[in-house]
């Protein structure tokens, strides 16, 4: 099952990825947002690209992203469907020379992700999917494979990790999971390709009990729910994109659907909140 949007939105990441490649690896300026996060000239190019993309593929649907995230609530909160996009998630990765930044593009309905696309510019491998479409991994010119999340450690219980970004009650959920499971293996992704990782089987879960906002989190999030996997807060229910005020997401865990640890993960959880 595919969605009628997808094939031109692939298309359209990574184009809006190319434009990203020439600041790459080069003496980019870094200039600081108002919440002290970096921008460059390759998150404007890549958002310019992906702006005039989609508004051509259908004017009626808005566009909120992070590089232009100052509409009023009043207006958001009108919206039944729209864009959610990040036209350059990991932008410090990018600044430090890491292949691992991606360009992120959801389509949002009633606050549920439909799809999501997350490319990576400097391979050209491409992630895809939604709940009920199913989830894939495209090769740069090769043709797309299917991936869905594994419901049983291969080996040990492979946690995915942020290099940057942890917190005291992450690693408190750290030490509940290797009582459980035995010692831990960490996996550290940039970007949104921690959920990516998750979603090709690669990892049993991945905990964020540290800042994200919806546009870090919704293409992903689309591509892991595609691989039968979910995406919950520490109460235990889905995370979702209704309009408010704030555009950061609460604490959450992206685990497998069918894990049969799954209930004990969410309990340890619910413990931290």
């Amino acid at each position: 099952m595919s969605h009628p949007f997808l094939p031109a939105v692939i298309d359209l990441v990574r184009e809006a990825g190319a434009a990203t490649l020439p600041f790459w690896r080069c003496d980019t300026e870094v200039t600081a947002k108002l919440d002290d996060s970096p921008v460059t000239a390759a998150d404007l190019a890549a958002h310019h690209v992906l702006l005039a993309g989609l508004q051509q593929l259908d004017a009626e649907i808005p566009v909120l992203s992070e590089e232009a995230a100052d509409i009023p609530l009043v207006e958001r909160a009108q919206w039944q469907r729209w864009w959610l996009v990040d036209p350059l998630d990991g932008t410090k990765e990018f600044i430090s020379g890491s292949e691992e930044f991606t360009v992120n593009v959801a389509l949002i309905e009633q606050g549920r992700v439909v799809f999501g696309v997350v490319g990576m510019p400097t391979s050209g491998r491409c992630y895809f999917g939604g709940a009920g479409l199913g989830a894939w991994r495209a090769e740069d010119g090769a043709p797309a494979e299917a991936v869905a999340v594994r419901i049983a450690p291969a080996d040990a219980f492979t946690v995915v990790a942020s290099r940057r970004h942890s917190s005291p009650a992450q690693e408190r959920l750290l030490e509940g999971l290797s009582e459980r499971f035995g010692d831990l293996q960490l996996a550290s992704r940039g970007s949104s390709l921690k959920f990516c990782l998750l979603a090709e089987g690669n990892a049993d879960c991945y905990p964020r009990l540290a800042p994200t906002s919806q546009w870090d989190t919704a293409a992903a999030q689309g591509v892991l729910e595609g691989a039968a996997g979910e995406v919950l807060d520490l109460k235990g229910r889905a995370l979702t994109y209704e309009a408010r005020e704030s555009f950061l997401n609460p604490s959450f865990i992206a685990l497998p659907l069918a894990a049969a640890w799954r209930d004990e993960l969410i309990q340890l959880a619910r413990a931290l909140d």
